[in-house]
């Protein structure tokens, strides 16, 4: 395959994954079920789509270039996990939009907690940005009308925080297993709102949304993105990436006529130009601070 199909290749399964990623909420309103009851059916269609996708990786993988887990692992499974429970509860408490405004600021938070872990240099351009984005969302919380949007605003800083964390860790240990971290990942969740969830049989409607979460969604968008990610640049995949943010506000005021504010969308426009700055290549290298 030549480089200009595998890039135009990449881009578009990017792009699809964003897509599937951006329904979340979507499914989440459909379902319309209890927090843990919906972390529960969602973690155990997505287990078994990621575990299937291990399996036939393994047989077609060649030995001595399979990840490796340990210790990493376990952390990063372990943050994903709270991130996982944390970015559903978000979307239950408040509106896609505000979750999707504080999820925006995933490269800033990625890019600060790399600077004080792994001491990775920051730029200006980053600091600019980042102050712009958290306005953003400052904007956006301000807005915020009752004490379960504030509530869900904080899941979904947790959420975000989770990824960033994640995002960090397989940077600092290239070889770690991410889809494995996944799959296990999925299994935790299960495991801890089995107890928790609501023992009732939910209804077709809310079992096939939990299906389409857990398959296409999670599963299916994390399998697309890992495949597109490698045939194209990180700041690309980044920005491209982007597209659920925009697109997943416009899931649920098309199909559920969920409002968006003025104030969120003048703060979700403030932090998405400052994410677009910043990710977008300068002419110049920029000085790191």
């Amino acid at each position: 395959m030549s480089i200009a199909r595998s890039r135009f290749v990449g881009i578009y399964l990017v792009i699809s994954s964003a897509v599937l990623w951006s329904t979340a909420g979507l499914f989440v309103r459909i379902a319309d079920m209890d927090v843990w009851s919906m972390v529960a059916w969602r973690s155990a269609f997505s287990f078994v789509t990621l575990g299937a996708f291990v399996l036939i990786r393994r047989r077609w993988t060649k030995k001595g270039v399979r990840g490796t887990f340990g210790m990493p692992g376990v952390v990063a499974c372990v943050v994903s996990t709270v991130a996982a429970i944390t970015y559903i509860a978000s979307l239950q408490w408040t509106t896609v939009a505000n979750v999707m405004t504080v999820y925006a600021t995933l490269p800033f938070v990625a890019t600060g907690i790399a600077f004080l872990w792994l001491h990775d240099p920051v730029t200006y351009r980053f600091v600019i940005a980042g102050c712009l984005a958290f306005l953003g969302v400052a904007i956006s919380v301000g807005a915020a009308m009752s004490a379960n949007d504030l509530l869900g605003i904080l899941a979904a800083f947790i959420m975000t925080a989770g990824c960033a964390t994640q995002i960090v860790i397989a940077k600092r240990f290239p070889s770690m297993d991410s889809t494995m971290m996944t799959v296990l990942a999925a299994l935790a969740c299960f495991c801890i709102a089995l107890p928790l969830m609501q023992y009732s049989i939910p209804t077709s409607t809310q079992l096939l949304a939990c299906a389409f979460y857990g398959i296409f969604t999670t599963g299916i968008g994390y399998v697309l993105l890992l495949l597109g990610s490698r045939r194209i640049g990180s700041g690309e995949a980044g920005l491209l990436s982007m597209l659920d943010v925009i697109l997943g506000p416009i899931w649920v005021w098309i199909f559920y006529s969920e409002e968006i504010t003025l104030p969120v969308l003048l703060g979700g426009a403030v932090v998405l130009t400052s994410v677009f700055w910043y990710l977008l290549p300068s002419r110049k290298v920029a000085a790191p601070v």
